[in-house]
């Protein structure tokens, strides 16, 4: 029974929803729902100390039992759920039913059980759950004895106050240059005590009798304290006293230093940490993969648009900037699994933006991201023409190549500066004008007309070329292939519009605006 019980449970997806729930509730501090629980267990425990206090000097009333038996029960089911989250007892028991049979061999039920018990103690012994429980057991009516302790409400908040937790990570982290300055310090106050004890002891005037005069002696002088209260009276006393100064001062030096060190290396993490939350986060974004030249001008005109995206590059000068800009950026390789899985891939990401200056890692980048997820929108750039079919095979679903765009528009509007500095305009988004794609509806009195019957001059727009998927336009030159469409760069005259063709235009929005109206128009006045 024990054993299939323990099988349901691990094939139950109720089970694992509910135990995930309170997992992210508890434990998971990228979620959501942990900030706001972190939030009331600290309002209750600020709100019990305070009772605690007030107590002191007024009655007890009918109100505060009511509040205090709500808090007790608050963390009783707290300590509950994480004494029930510490460990999968059901997962204990089968691997032991698993490995017996396995073995031929009759199932130890109560070693299995055993198991259970030992994982369970193994939580209920570590720190913060004795503080737990340590904040509990006061409030019972068994234990009142133990109020006192109820202090120790206080020490829940190293659960639940992240810069607390910062700040024991870095003791943690320093732990081996703390004991070595730990030593160091022992060796001063032991050596400084019996010094200080043998000068003064039977000097004139001298007032440290005994070893734990001389101690304290040591403690005060060491920290730089110095209060006054003992100070040596003979010359050899004196001369100890100036050693235990100096050496007060580099002590307190190195451990400063060693904090200061622990700080900066955990602040790089806590960034990093950060930008992975807020991530998390986000609804839909785009992950941008360089940010170089291109990549900058496009995460200007993202965060112009108002559109979320966060920066993954290997380079720290860049990432710095971007942080200057307050951009989300991540200090990462954006072509190991790891990162992009990290940075949203599969959980919010819409595309992915591959815009370093090398081709190489441009196309590991775009590998590894089709690896992960197959239906993300990937567009990558190529510098080298010779890359582009390598960039389509490793999985992009577009490819740009910024320079010879640049030099086709140098190219064909080097005689009409109007045009050109409209373009520029956009590149450097100093002015209002836009550039838009617009549908050619079936029905629509854009279908079967050629570009030459379409006065754009008048609309105050500028046509910089055609998509289509229509296989009778490629006797057209300028055609570059895009998945199943092509789009014709600066159609001639004759290029005969179809259906479901896509007009690449300039213009302000207010012309666009007014040229897609008339198209939508003339569809309805068609299907009158």
């Amino acid at each position: 029974m024990i054993v299939k019980f323990a099988y349901f449970l691990k094939a139950s997806p109720r089970y694992k929803k509910t135990k995930l729930f309170f997992y992210n509730v508890l434990e998971n501090p990228n979620s959501k729902y942990n900030s706001y629980v972190a939030f009331f267990i600290i309002s209750m425990v600020l709100l019990s100390v305070f009772f605690l206090i007030h107590e002191i000097d007024h009655q007890i009333t009918e109100l505060s039992k009511i509040l205090e038996q709500g808090i007790l029960v608050v963390f009783t089911i707290e300590y509950l759920l994480r004494f029930w989250l510490a460990s999968d007892s059901h997962e204990i028991i089968l691997a032991q039913y698993e490995k017996a049979q396995y073995l031929n061999v009759r199932f130890p039920i109560w070693r299995a059980f055993g198991e259970v018990i030992r994982a369970k103690i193994r939580y209920m012994v570590t720190p913060m759950a004795i503080i737990d429980l340590l904040a509990i057991l006061p409030s019972y009516e068994t234990f009142r004895f133990l109020r006192v302790f109820m202090v120790f409400r206080l020490l829940k908040l190293f659960r639940h106050f992240h810069s607390i937790k910062v700040f024991v990570n870095i003791l943690s982290n320093k732990r081996f240059e703390l004991y070595t300055l730990g030593i160091f310090l022992g060796f001063l106050i032991f050596i400084g005590s019996i010094v200080i004890y043998l000068f003064e002891s039977h000097a004139e005037g001298g007032q440290i009798k005994n070893l734990f005069d001389g101690f304290y002696w040591t403690i005060v002088t060491l920290s730089t304290v110095g209060y006054g209260d003992i100070s040596p009276h003979s010359t050899g006393g004196r001369l100890v006293a100036i050693v235990l100064i100096f050496s007060g001062i580099g002590v307190l030096s190195f451990f400063t230093s060693i904090m200061v060190s622990g700080f900066s290396e955990e602040i790089y993490h806590l960034r990093e940490n950060r930008a992975y939350t807020e991530i998390k986060r986000y609804d839909d974004f785009v992950i941008l993969c360089g940010f170089g030249r291109v990549g900058q001008h496009i995460a200007k005109q993202l965060a112009k648009d108002k559109l979320q995206f966060v920066i993954i590059d290997s380079l720290q000068t860049n990432i710095l900037k971007a942080k200057e800009l307050n951009y989300t950026a991540i200090h990462a390789d954006a072509s190991k699994n790891g990162v992009l899985e990290s940075a949203g891939i599969n959980s919010g990401a819409s595309s992915v933006l591959c815009t370093t200056d090398d081709d190489v890692i441009n196309v590991y980048i775009t590998l590894t991201a089709r690896n992960l997820n197959r239906d993300i929108h990937i567009i990558s750039r190529a510098n080298n023409i010779d890359n582009v079919k390598k960039l389509y095979q490793a999985g992009a679903s577009n490819v740009i190549r910024p320079f010879e765009i640049a030099g086709m528009v140098v190219a064909e509007y080097v005689g009409q500066p109007v045009a050109f500095e409209a373009i520029l305009g956009i590149i450097h988004a100093d002015s209002d004008i836009v550039m838009e794609t617009i549908k050619v509806h079936l029905g629509s009195n854009l279908e079967c007309v050629e570009i030459s019957n379409i006065d754009f001059l008048q609309r105050k727009l500028i046509l910089l070329g055609v998509i289509s998927a229509n296989p009778e336009h490629r006797i057209h030159k300028n055609s570059y292939a895009i998945k199943n469409q092509h789009f014709y760069f600066n159609p001639p005259e004759h290029f005969l519009l179809r259906a479901n063709d896509l007009l690449v235009v300039l213009g302000r929005t207010m012309s666009i605006e007014h040229f897609r109206y008339q198209i939508e128009k003339s569809r309805t006045i068609k299907t009158k």
